[in-house]
């Protein structure tokens, strides 16, 4: 007992205690975390496993989002050339020039009537005169005579167009004169 007391007595031996009290306890605090930093491991690995199915999963549908969308666009721009295609035949179909025409020279009349002071009478008289001559064909005796005889209808009515057109050009030439 006397050599423990002896060492015990020693600064060396108090120095070496106290080391190895430092170096145990530091020890401990070592293993507990490394035992923590494997769990945070773990839980971080878990974790990147489950985002990156999520990930996957997001890419998946969006990328079937998008499939849709280029089929839809593809589709759509099929469906416009098409519209196109039929938009232009439809334009040059027959009639279909004749009602432009009839069109434009509508738009004309409109202009004329707003811009030549003697334009608007003589027009809507030779308009009126014109929709009683096609009331008049469209029924009663001028109806029948043109289904029986066609041919003198022709030449009837080009006589009373030229009679008509020169009584209009009088009138126009009476009112403007006025």
């Amino acid at each position: 007992m006397d050599i423990f007391l002896q060492i015990v007595s020693e600064p060396f031996t108090w120095g070496l205690v106290l080391g190895l009290i430092f170096m145990v306890t530091t020890w401990r605090l070592k293993q507990k975390d490394i035992k923590q930093l494997r769990v945070e491991n773990k839980r971080i690995e878990t974790e990147a496993k489950e985002l990156q199915g999520h990930l996957n999963t997001q890419l998946k549908i969006n990328s079937k989002g998008n499939e849709k969308l280029e089929e839809e666009l593809e589709s759509l721009k099929s469906q416009n050339e098409l519209l196109r295609i039929n938009l232009t035949e439809a334009n040059q179909k027959p009639g279909k020039a004749e009602q432009r025409q009839l069109q434009v020279m509508e738009s004309a009349a409109g202009i004329m009537r707003e811009q030549a002071p003697g334009f608007a009478p003589a027009w809507e008289k030779a308009l009126r005169e014109a929709e009683v001559d096609m009331e008049a064909s469209e029924g009663g005796l001028k109806k029948f005579i043109r289904k029986v005889l066609p041919s003198s209808k022709s030449s009837k009515s080009e006589s009373s167009i030229e009679a008509n057109s020169a009584d209009k050009v009088l009138t126009i030439e009476s009112e403007s004169s006025s």
